[in-house]
């Protein structure tokens, strides 16, 4: 999946962020990880884009996804199911 900008700010503890991350990899859509426990920058940048604290949160194309919610994922990067 190429053309779209993906970025997931996570931490190590959150199942959410490990889904996220499964599912990237097996779609092989390309992105940016940021571990927002250990970067203070990234989590200053995460809740400036969301206006949340909580991960994981996702920029598609600069658009928060708050949540692991595949719907608004696969619309956001224009994939269609069935």
């Amino acid at each position: 999946m190429q053309g779209h900008s993906v970025v997931l700010f996570s931490t190590p503890s959150c199942s959410w962020c490990r889904h996220a991350k499964n599912y990237f990899n097996q779609k092989r859509i390309r992105f940016r990880e940021f571990d927002v426990s250990k970067d203070e920058a990234a989590r200053n940048d995460m809740i400036k884009a969301s206006g949340q604290t909580g991960v994981p949160v996702i920029l598609i194309d600069r658009k928060p996804v708050v949540g692991f919610d595949l719907n608004k994922i696969e619309r956001l990067l224009g994939i269609r199911n069935g």
